[in-house]
């Protein structure tokens, strides 16, 4: 993800290479793929599974559509800043120990979750969650770059990426499947689940290290995490309340400091010796495009993946299990093609296959827009979620190795968590702003009530499924911008 750039005073320090050869016993270099995989899915699976859970969560704790925007938003917020330091702090103090510290405070927290007794309650659980994800999730891929060399690497980071981009989708999948099995209450379980799946994590961690190197003498960026935190919370609950509040100049204000504050975020990294976000990186054209790309797509399936299950469970009413066999067919493709075209970008370039992925991604959104006023879920918006999982598997793991190869050596932490913090960004500006946008979408299609309550009225679920048409279109928008970006910026091969 590097070419040196006046945008940094900072000089970077010396660079080391990306595999190190003792850092996992060589005979169980996949028990640390094992690891991230299951990091990565854990922290990705508890970024998206609350979309499917959500009516059942606003049903047995009685949380409002704004209550449920901060439910997601909450670990957003910290998994987007605090990611950042999570990739510096993983080269500073190592990489395995960084891991295992973000796995054990997102095991706690996730306990937490599953025993939060109101919205509130569970919203602050949420923001420290994602405290340990940002810990969790960069150090995932990052110690897969140091244990394998070069020539295994394309391929190992082809399986992450295909199971980070499947389990991404699968959340939705995994939650739907335990509340068909328990009933609404049972939303708890998918926290839960994470305590077993953590363990083994550790477990195959330490197992497999032999050196954990780290860069010592360098401060952390403390700082630029508050900075981080601070300015994408202040534009994220502006975003979310614009049609919250009457007092419309609170909402314009909040959004102004929070866009300052990112402003003295920027200032800073270029000022500081330790940048967690060396703006140096953004010089190189490939890994600002790439990054871009990554931002404008994770948008808009950020979107889909939140408000659909609301449109279909609470608008429809089609039951979970029923409303996951959309994402079925995004989650089958990711897994089965990822890998193939991973290494078709390492043979080929990846620059064709991100810019056509997105271009399919863009044609579904656009058919799940059309066919959604006719309520066809089986040949309406299932075909058109199989375009749209089609489309985002030639994207994942060709956006990965490209992001990691434009970055260079010895700054595979931070070039992964530069890249997780965008594609959550996102999601968190997302359903911020589609919250909003699906807000003012419902009350001018003569909606009575709130998106996603239960009402069983035709004029009710008409004006949903207006917001939501909105909201797709909103989605196969970013996603053709994407594949312009792409194409404009993206190097033909690495």
């Amino acid at each position: 993800m590097t070419e040196t750039s006046r945008l940094t005073r900072a000089t970077p320090p010396a660079a080391r290479p990306v595999f190190v050869p003792d850092f996992a016993r060589p005979k169980r270099r996949g028990w640390i793929l094992a690891a991230g995989v299951l990091a990565s899915s854990m922290g990705f699976i508890d970024g998206t599974v609350v979309s499917i859970a959500i009516p059942a969560i606003r049903s047995t704790l009685g949380a409002t559509l704004d209550q449920a925007t901060w439910i997601n938003n909450a670990y957003m917020v910290t998994l987007s800043a605090l990611i950042l330091a999570g990739g510096a702090f993983g080269d500073r103090f190592g990489l395995a120990r960084m891991f295992s510290l973000g796995v054990g405070l997102f095991l706690l927290t996730s306990m937490v979750c599953a025993l939060a007794p109101t919205p509130d309650a569970l919203i602050a659980a949420r923001l420290a969650q994602g405290a340990g994800a940002a810990l969790m999730v960069p150090g995932s891929l990052a110690m897969i770059s140091r244990a394998y060399p070069r020539e295994e690497r394309g391929r190992a980071i082809g399986i992450w990426a295909a199971a980070s981009g499947l389990t991404t989708a699968a959340g939705p999948i995994v939650g739907g499947l335990l509340l068909s099995l328990g009933g609404p209450e049972f939303w708890r379980g998918i926290f839960a689940i994470n305590l077993p799946l953590g363990a083994l994590c550790l477990w195959l961690t330490w197992s497999a290290v032999q050196t954990d190197p780290r860069r010592s003498g360098e401060r952390v960026d403390f700082i630029g995490a508050g900075l981080a935190v601070a300015g994408l919370g202040l534009i994220a609950w502006a975003l979310t309340h614009l049609e919250a509040y009457n007092d419309t100049r609170l909402t314009i204000a909040t959004g102004v400091l929070g866009l300052a504050v990112l402003g003295i975020f920027v200032i800073h990294q270029s000022r500081t010796t330790t940048p967690m976000m060396p703006l140096a990186l953004f010089a190189n054209r490939t890994f600002s495009a790439a990054n871009a790309t990554t931002f404008l797509l994770y948008f808009g399936m950020s979107a889909i993946l939140f408000f659909l299950p609301m449109l279909t469970v609470a608008g429809w009413g089609m039951t979970e299990i029923e409303t996951i066999a959309a994402f079925a067919p995004l989650s089958g493709f990711i897994a089965l093609f990822s890998t193939r075209f991973g290494k078709l970008a390492d043979a080929r370039g990846a620059r064709g296959l991100i810019a056509g992925g997105a271009g399919l991604a863009a044609l579904g959104y656009g058919v799940l827009a059309l066919v959604v006023h006719t309520q066809n879920f089986w040949l309406g918006v299932l075909p058109a979620m199989a375009v749209v999982g089609l489309g985002m598997s030639m994207v994942v793991a060709p956006l990965s190795a490209s992001v990691m190869s434009a970055a260079g050596r010895g700054r595979d932490g931070i070039a992964s968590g530069i890249n997780n913090s965008v594609s959550r960004i996102g999601g968190l500006i997302a359903v911020a702003a589609m919250s909003s946008v699906v807000t003012i979408a419902y009350n001018l299609s003569g909606g009575m009530a709130d998106f996603g309550d239960r009402l069983p009225d035709p004029g009710h679920v008409e004006a949903m499924n207006t917001g939501f048409s909105v909201i797709a279109w909103c989605a196969a928008g970013m996603a053709l911008l994407a594949a312009a970006v792409a194409l404009a910026g993206i190097a033909r091969r690495r």
